[in-house]
């Protein structure tokens, strides 16, 4: 084998379609474009979402809702998981720091202390928000609580 035997696989290579070269070539006239009408035309374009003239479906469903761009997000973390993670690594100050090594949030997601479980651990918190049950929840145990921007 040299390199001026080498040919590509049988079928891998394929002739372009040549379409409007004359009768004989078996795709002159309409050139594969079937009889007149507008797609048949040169600069045919259909456009987004065109359904053959019923109404589309984008114009059929209507609008709903809105979507406040201003929203702050906040990633919600309830007492039991606090209560988990001061058990766990014997912490009574508990920050965005630790929340993030813990794998409870990411660096950027500002976080919620949310009142959902028991809290039996005096915990200093810090954070961005605090529902008003966890608020009750930690200085009911002597705990204080932090916001942070």
């Amino acid at each position: 084998m040299e390199l001026h035997n080498l040919k590509p696989a049988k079928g891998a290579v394929k002739k372009n379609k040549r379409v409007g070269r004359g009768q004989g070539s078996t795709r002159g006239g309409t050139s594969t474009r079937g009889h007149k009408g507008q797609k048949s035309r040169s600069g045919y374009s259909k456009s987004f979402g065109f359904e053959g003239g019923q109404m589309p479906l984008q114009r059929r469903v209507p609008k709903h809702g809105f979507k406040n761009i201003n929203r702050t997000e906040y990633k919600g973390i309830n007492l039991s998981a606090l209560q988990e993670l001061s058990e766990k690594r014997k912490i009574t100050k508990i920050d965005v720091e630790t929340i993030v090594k813990a794998g409870l949030a990411s660096k950027k997601s500002r976080i919620k202390i949310l009142g959902n479980g028991k809290l039996d651990a005096k915990l200093e918190v810090k954070a961005h928000a605090f529902s008003e049950a966890a608020k009750k929840a930690i200085e009911a145990k002597q705990g204080s609580i932090e916001k942070i921007q």
